[in-house]
């Protein structure tokens, strides 16, 4: 019997950073995560969630073949770049790169192993396949995925892939050619399957990807299956017998057991003090706040069509890069009518430097710094006929060298102390979408003993 299961959730909706608004005129924009990978057990995983929460009518693919997949720009030196795919782009030499991206890979094959148990992204890559790639390509990427900075941020935590191949295989070449070694076995339900055979590369949902929260709520509340409870946000947890009381702001709730979800630093604070060295490893754990911009404009003004482009440090440290939403998801654009949505994304590790403090910022000058971009960046130069500046304080935890070390650490002393809790949420096992579902799913896989 898996007992009664109370759902706390500190603000007055649930879904965190998976966050939309749908206009009255049907137009849809994304606050938060836009695509969602459909690849891997964890992929697999989402979309089997999906299904059982009956969305699948809703489901909007977007193909490898799509011009979204094939085409991702960098600017670099106040230009866009298309970044190469395929096997001819390999050969030639691409604009920003001095020389063709073969010599890199046919180099990376005789490259040692590294002896370390963990490096930043940006030495992994600079040794593996030169400084070079490290410099735009893998910092650009790291802004764009992590918000983050490929100097600091932790190989093993952040691209465990890459890591594994190296560990396994001594290359990422082979990695890749081979495989890195066994994950998770979650067998396909009927969309995960239809992704593999449509070769999806990402999916979103029609109404935006809140959706998928707001599913999974709904299912909730008709099965009774958990009590939710918004506005809930939790003051402080003590141990008692058998488990916690959880303190809010207008009571106290009795638990055999907590699965936390909360960020890092927020369990840090309501924790009891006889926890110290706990609590310790929780605040180590970095946060990044991102400025997310959402900007209509009409008419069709892309000078170029593709997911988007991400900017590299050394060309804008404030700028993250700029999403063409309007391309890999048109069916969220206003019907009827030809307009074109971006998304830009600033700040993240650079957003005390280029902004100041996050719970200060003056909304008008992040607005003013997207279409500054905009202008620069694509020529546009039309004012957009409508837009929205969101300030995502702490929304990206940032894995920095040896994360992993501490989250080991921090669960060791969970077990030791015999302490009735899961932690879960995206500080500890990957923060994308996919990985936060699969690390819950563990974490009650887990505590039920079923196991996966």
């Amino acid at each position: 019997n898996a007992g009664k299961v109370i759902v706390l959730e500190s603000s007055h909706r649930f879904g965190g950073w998976l966050w939309s608004t749908r206009r009255s005129d049907g137009a849809v924009f994304e606050h938060g995560p836009r695509g969602i990978r459909p690849a891997g057990a964890v992929g697999r995983n989402t979309l089997n969630m999906v299904e059982d929460v009956g969305l699948e009518k809703e489901i909007l693919p977007v193909t490898y073949s799509h011009v979204a997949s094939k085409n991702r720009y960098l600017y670099v030196g106040g230009k866009l770049h298309k970044m190469p795919s395929g096997i001819s782009g390999l050969l030639q030499k691409v604009q920003p790169f001095s020389r063709p991206l073969m010599f890199s890979l046919v180099k990376e094959i005789m490259v040692k192993k590294s002896q370390e148990e963990d490096e930043s992204v940006y030495s992994f890559v600079s040794r593996r396949l030169g400084k070079e790639l490290a410099e735009i390509a893998v910092d650009s990427l790291c802004r764009g995925v992590f918000a983050g900075d490929c100097r600091k941020l932790s190989v093993r935590s952040c691209f465990p892939v890459l890591y594994n191949a190296e560990q396994r295989r001594g290359s990422l070449i082979l990695g890749m050619l081979l495989g890195s070694g066994p994950g998770p076995v979650i067998l396909p339900g009927c969309l995960a399957q239809r992704s593999v055979k449509e070769s999806w590369a990402q999916w979103s949902l029609k109404r935006g990807i809140e959706s998928f929260p707001e599913a999974i709520i709904e299912n909730l509340q008709q099965s009774q299956k958990a009590e939710l409870h918004p506005n809930a946000a939790v003051k402080k947890i003590d141990p008692s017998t058998p488990g916690w009381k959880v303190h809010l702001e207008d009571g106290v709730i009795s638990a055999d057991y907590i699965i936390s979800a909360l960020p890092a630093k927020a369990l840090s604070t309501v924790l009891p003090p006889s926890c110290p060295q706990l609590i310790q490893q929780l605040q180590d754990i970095a946060m990044a706040t991102v400025a997310v911009v959402n900007l209509e404009y009409d008419g069709s003004i892309l000078p170029v069509m593709g997911f988007g482009h991400l900017v590299p440090s050394s060309e804008d440290r404030a700028l993250l890069g700029v999403v063409y939403d309007s391309v890999p998801y048109p069916q969220h654009n206003r019907p009827g009518a030809l307009t074109t949505r971006l998304t830009v994304m600033m700040g993240g590790a650079w957003f005390q430097e280029a902004f100041g403090d996050p719970e200060a910022v003056n909304e008008e000058a992040l607005l003013t710094c997207a279409l500054n971009a905009v202008r620069c960046h694509l020529g546009v130069m039309a004012p957009p006929s409508w837009s929205r500046v969101a300030v995502h304080k702490d929304c990206l935890p940032q894995y920095y060298l040896g994360h992993f070390r501490k989250v080991e650490l921090m669960r060791d002393l969970i077990r030791q102390s015999n302490m009735q809790l899961s932690l879960t949420g995206s500080s500890y096992d990957g923060a994308a979408v996919n990985d936060v579902i699969f690390s819950a799913r563990t974490a009650a896989a887990n505590l039920l003993g079923t196991g996966i």
